[in-house]
C-alpha cells in the first residue's frame, strides 16, 4: 500500500461488531463511557463500554475531531474541524449545552480538558491555539499565534504555564507560553509531525512524526530532540500511559502499534490490531489509554469501527462501534 494513497482520506472531512477469534464482550471488565466523533457522520456517540453497545448518538458540528472530557466527567468537548467552533455536550444524554466561538476560519482541531477546568484548542485555519477560560460560566478566549502552517494536535503542561503543537504544514513543534506570551519557539522536528504527547511529569515530550516513521522524544522547554526512534509506518498518533511507562505509537500503513518503553527509548514490542494488508480498509487513527493503563482504544476510521486492546496480551479483546467514521476519542470511568 503506498503511503500517498491516504493522503486525501485524512484530510476528507449500535451492536458491537462481533469477529472471529475475538474474546466476546461479555468477557471483559471494562467500566465507564467512551465517547466517539464520527468526522464523515458529523456525529457525536456514547459506548457503554461494559456492554460494548452504543448507547446513544446525536448530530454533532461539521467534520468533529478531537474530544476532551471535563475534569469532572459531567461534560466532553468537541473541536468542530469542519467550522470555527468547540462544542460542549453532556456526558449523561449527549445533549449539546455550549458552543464557544473561536473566529473566522478557526478549524479547530487538537483538544485538552485540563485538570485546571480550563479548555485548550488548536486553531489551525488561523495559525493558533486558543485558551477557553471557565467554559461552563462566562468564559473567556484568549488566542495565542503560532504562526505556523498546521498547527494540528496540542499538549498543554501540568501547571497549564505552556501548550506545544505539531504543525504538519511546517514541519514544526511550536512551544508557546500561556502567561508571559513570549514569542513561541518553534523547532523543525521529522516530516509531517502529526501525534504529541507529554508525559505524566511533564518532562518528556513525545512526537510522531508519519512523514518520518519515527517517534521524537523532546525537552519540553528547549524542544532540543533528545533521542529518534524508528516506528511502524505512519505514525499518526502517540499517546503516553498514565504510569508513564511506554509511549504508542498509531501506525497506519501497518495496522499496528508501536511499544516504546520510555526510560530506554526503544520500541520493545508491536501490537497487530489489524494487518498491512487491513490497514486501508480499517484506516486505523487515533489511539487512546483506559485511564488504569490496561487497555488501549484504536479507531479504525473506515470500518466504523473501535477496537479494544488488551496493552500486556496485545490481544483485540472485541471491536466496538464507530459509526460515521469514528476518529476523536474521550473516556470517563
Amino acid at each position: 500500500m503506498r503511503i500517498a494513497a491516504l493522503l486525501p482520506i485524512l484530510l476528507a472531512s449500535c451492536a458491537p461488531v462481533a469477529e472471529d477469534g475475538l474474546r466476546a464482550a461479555s468477557d471483559t471488565s471494562a467500566e465507564g463511557a467512551l465517547f466517539v466523533a464520527g468526522k464523515f457522520g458529523n456525529t457525536l456517540a456514547k459506548i457503554d463500554l461494559a456492554s460494548g453497545a452504543e448507547v446513544a448518538r446525536v448530530d454533532s458540528c461539521a467534520n468533529p475531531h478531537e474530544l476532551a472530557t471535563s475534569p469532572d466527567g459531567k461534560h466532553v468537548a468537541l473541536a468542530c474541524y469542519g467550522g470555527t467552533s468547540v462544542d460542549v455536550f453532556r456526558t449523561s444524554d449527549l445533549g449539546r449545552v455550549k458552543s464557544v466561538e473561536l473566529g473566522e476560519n478557526a478549524r479547530p482541531h487538537g483538544i485538552v480538558w485540563h485538570p485546571n477546568g480550563d479548555l485548550y484548542a488548536t486553531a489551525e485555519g488561523r495559525q493558533s491555539i486558543f485558551w477557553i477560560r471557565s467554559p461552563m460560566s462566562e468564559h473567556e478566549t484568549f488566542e495565542y499565534s503560532t504562526g505556523k502552517e498546521g498547527s494540528h494536535m496540542i499538549a498543554v503542561s501540568p501547571d497549564a504555564r505552556h501548550a506545544w503543537t505539531t504543525d504538519l504544514g511546517s514541519k514544526t513543534v511550536t512551544l508557546v507560553d500561556l502567561k508571559t506570551r513570549r514569542a513561541p519557539l518553534s523547532v523543525e522536528v521529522g516530516e509531517e509531525p502529526e501525534g504529541i504527547a507529554l508525559s505524566p511529569d511533564g518532562e518528556t515530550l513525545w512526537v510522531s512524526a508519519r512523514g518520518s516513521n519515527k517517534a521524537f522524544v523532546l525537552d519540553p522547554m528547549t524542544i532540543a530532540i533528545r533521542k529518534e526512534v524508528d516506528t511502524g509506518r505512519f505514525p499518526l498518533r502517540i499517546a503516553v500511559r498514565p504510569q508513564g511507562d511506554f509511549a504508542v505509537t498509531s501506525d497506519l500503513a501497518d495496522g499496528g502499534l508501536s511499544v516504546i518503553d520510555t526510560a530506554t527509548g526503544e520500541v520493545v514490542r508491536t501490537i497487530a490490531v489489524s494487518s498491512p494488508d487491513e490497514a486501508q480498509t480499517r484506516f486505523q487513527v487515533t489511539i487512546l489509554w483506559s485511564p488504569d493503563g490496561e487497555r488501549i482504544y484504536a479507531a479504525e476510521t473506515r470500518s466504523d469501527t473501535i477496537a479494544e486492546v488488551d496493552f500486556a496480551s496485545g490481544e483485540v479483546l472485541r471491536r466496538l462501534p464507530g459509526e460515521g467514521g469514528g476518529d476523536g476519542l474521550a473516556i470517563i470511568e
